[in-house]
């Protein structure tokens, strides 16, 4: 039996740098069970996560070519010349490359995660694709209730197809952590994550709690610190106003946001747009950090009582928030508890439900060849 998984283009498999999709696999790697039958097709990089799993596609010779229609069928002509006639495929996130897939490979049974809004990503916008997709696909793994339930938009026939399976993220330490006087932004530097608003608020308050850091750590680029468009520059002109209070760190890799976290006492996640799941807000809980976030898409599933939601965040509303933290310790001190001690989306379990979700699969799929 082989597991082959199928990324997006655009997502690097790197030791360096992988972004959230890949980052889902990797961890859900390191736990699964069928660890030594997985094969995970992406773009061909020179520092795969794990070499004995990836198997690396060039470009097509084509500059106009698809990229992701040539990964899709790079895959399907290896999986085609194997002699193992027992697969299952997992397409992440690009739906329209279902149709592509099920031409060459409809004997398989094939699954769809889905990372974003369906309802905006090609191949699932409208009823009446995700229909079609629902009557031949095997299953539909969405990353939070709020994807399910942007997909299910419409449908009437074969929901049960569709599942939630929240990502996992590993907790790194076995014992709480001690804390410093940081606070926190992590992410990409783009306006949909509200680190304009990170900075205007902490900017109105930082003199005034001088034994205070305030943390700026990310880019608009993933895996560069050198460039930099319009906004960036601006948010980054901006931050560095506060001082010496200030730590710009720019793209650092997934090791380094862990070591970051284990310190910080807050983290603000100001999402402005539906964030489909909310990865750092778990990443944030497994380290013990007090959490201040906007109640927007997957994170209210995430974070639910766990931390300070704000409704239709700005940039008052984070203020006035994160006051409180730093003028009431027992009140800081009690939402890190309840970040800490109400984690529960590891990879461990996340793991273990997707190969749960998979054995299902493979049992109902291939009895009849089989037995």
């Amino acid at each position: 039996m082989k597991i082959n998984i199928l990324l997006p283009h655009k997502e690097m498999f790197d030791k360096n740098n992988a972004s959230a999709v890949s980052i889902t696999i990797k961890n859900n790697l390191e736990y699964s069970c069928f660890r030594k039958s997985i094969k995970i097709y992406g773009q061909e990089t020179a520092n795969p996560i794990s070499v004995d799993n990836f198997v690396g596609i060039k470009n097509p010779f084509f500059f106009f070519s698809s990229k992701n229609k040539n990964l899709a069928k790079k895959m399907c002509q290896i999986i085609l010349a194997e002699k193992d006639k027992n697969q299952i495929i997992e397409i992440h996130n690009r739906p329209y490359l279902f149709k592509i897939v099920n031409r060459y490979l409809s004997h398989y049974p094939i699954s769809i995660f889905l990372h974003n809004d369906p309802q905006d990503m090609a191949g699932s916008k409208t009823v009446r694709e995700r229909q079609d997709i629902l009557e031949k696909v095997k299953a539909i793994f969405c990353v939070s209730e709020f994807i399910k339930r942007k997909f299910l938009e419409g449908i009437i026939d074969n929901k049960n197809k569709v599942f939630v399976l929240h990502n996992g993220v590993p907790r790194l330490l076995k014992t709480y952590p001690r804390k410093y006087k940081e606070v926190i932004f992590v992410g990409r530097i783009v306006p949909e994550k509200g680190v304009d608003l990170y900075v205007k608020a902490i900017s109105k308050i930082a003199n005034n709690f001088p034994d205070w850091k305030f943390r700026l750590t990310g880019s608009t680029y993933l895996g560069s610190k050198d460039r930099q468009n319009s906004f960036e520059k601006n948010i980054i002109q901006n931050f560095i106003k506060i001082g010496n209070q200030g730590i710009l760190d720019g793209f650092v890799n997934y090791q380094m946001v862990q070591k970051i976290m284990k310190k910080a006492s807050i983290i603000i996640i100001p999402s402005t747009w539906d964030e489909p799941f909310g990865m750092v807000v778990a990443e944030a809980m497994s380290n013990g950090m007090a959490v201040i976030t906007s109640k927007v898409g997957g994170i209210p599933e995430i974070i639910q009582n766990n931390g300070i939601t704000l409704n239709n965040i700005d940039e008052y509303k984070i203020e006035e928030a994160l006051l409180r933290l730093l003028k009431e310790p027992k009140l800081l001190l009690n939402l890190q508890q309840l970040s800490w001690n109400n984690f529960t989306h590891s990879s461990a379990l996340s793991s273990k439900k997707l190969d749960t979700y998979r054995k299902k699969i493979i049992s109902d799929f291939f009895k009849k060849i089989l037995f």
